[in-house]
């Protein structure tokens, strides 16, 4: 009964995903591009020089929750390249850790969610956002799901994306010259209260430095007119107009109060599985910015590493060292429930921890 099942919902996907019309991009009213048409393809030239190339990611895990309180270990990263050689660091931390606290607080009859920051070392201070601006209402329409007020966990995880912004901006300043690159991992919108900011920061040092800022991102789930995947449909008409090796597709401009940014779609290597969305910030954005061949041809010769080609090896590596484990995860959950013990607070905390947790216990009755 299974297998027929299985048959008949591959038959319903096969007639819904329809390619025989790609449509044109269904992007954001201010996001400003054209149809798909195979004469926008560019092919990515090979890099006339081998300037740094800065990477920049984040990891974070939860690990103690309750409604009103959520308790975060976060990590942030950087590493530079040189093409496909690892370059020395200068006098940044390679990674700045710390713990953060986010709880619910009622101001003037409404519900707030406030984010204090606890660095595992105290030299990561100067390289943290201000606690000021991890102050968010639990109505803010960016945090929340369907008609439900901003689950907390979820403002929680922008002091992690915040402290990414940050870092970043002193990986810029105090790690690249004229000429080089940044790359953050996802993209350069900043749709979240005091945000903005952050990125502002990194725009103008780029400015001043005449740094390339850009981002790359995992995952798109943007769609055509005709319901297709965006990234889908464009793979569909490179292969379906002969186009090969590496090559990068000029999308769209936005020039909004929270992106400011030219998008291409990209496929970094001849071999590569994947092709991705990849933004670079512009005063003036356009889809013509002469930078793109440069940045792209140098990017893809990060990108020709055996174990995923045509991803950047610098944000495998990023990944990885900014990535937090369950098992690391654990060590620190023992350590903060150890304390709460040690200050006689179990009895207090417990009470609230238990609202959420029962599907924890479920699963590990079952295994």
């Amino acid at each position: 009964m299974s297998l027929e099942a299985a048959r008949k919902l591959v038959e319903k996907l096969d007639v819904k995903v329809n390619e025989l019309t790609l449509g044109s991009p269904f992007l954001r009213p201010d996001y400003k591009t054209g149809p798909l048409d195979a004469s926008n393809f560019h092919a990515i030239p090979p890099a006339s020089n081998e300037g740094k190339i800065a990477f920049v990611d984040g990891g974070n895990r939860e690990i103690l929750r309750a409604p009103n309180f959520s308790v975060q270990i976060n990590r942030v990263y950087y590493n530079v390249f040189r093409g496909r050689r690892r370059e020395v660091p200068g006098s940044l931390p390679l990674r700045i850790e710390f713990f953060s606290l986010t709880y619910s607080a009622f101001k003037g009859g409404r519900l707030y969610f406030e984010t204090s920051i606890f660095p595992l070392r105290e030299e990561f201070h100067d390289y943290l956002p201000d606690e000021t601006d991890l102050r968010f209402s639990s109505a803010d329409r960016s945090l929340s799901v369907g008609f439900e007020r901003a689950d907390i966990s979820r403002a929680a995880s922008l002091a992690r994306r915040f402290a990414e912004w940050e870092f970043a901006y002193h990986v810029a300043r105090e790690e690249l010259d004229s000429g080089d690159i940044l790359v953050v991992d996802g993209t350069l919108q900043t749709p979240h209260v005091n945000e903005a900011k952050y990125a502002e920061k990194i725009q103008r040092e780029s400015l001043r430095k005449e740094v390339h800022f850009t981002g790359l991102s995992k995952t798109c789930e943007l769609h055509t007119t005709t319901g297709l995947s965006l990234i889908g449909a464009i793979r569909k008409l490179a292969e379906d107009n002969g186009i090969s090796g590496a090559w990068y597709y000029p999308l769209a401009t936005i020039s909004s109060s929270d992106h400011k940014a030219i998008v291409f779609i990209t496929k970094l290597h001849p071999r590569a599985e994947r092709i991705f969305r990849f933004e670079m910030f512009a005063e003036d954005p356009s889809l013509d910015d002469p930078r793109a061949d440069e940045v792209l041809s140098r990017l893809s010769v990060n990108a020709s590493d055996i174990s995923m080609p045509g991803y950047p090896y610098g944000l495998l590596d990023a990944d990885a060292f900014a990535r937090i484990r369950e098992e690391e995860a654990e060590r620190y959950r023992i350590m903060l429930l150890s304390e709460i013990s040690k200050q006689g607070k179990w009895k207090k905390f417990v009470r609230h921890i238990r609202a959420t947790d029962a599907h924890e216990f479920l699963n590990m009755l079952v295994g």
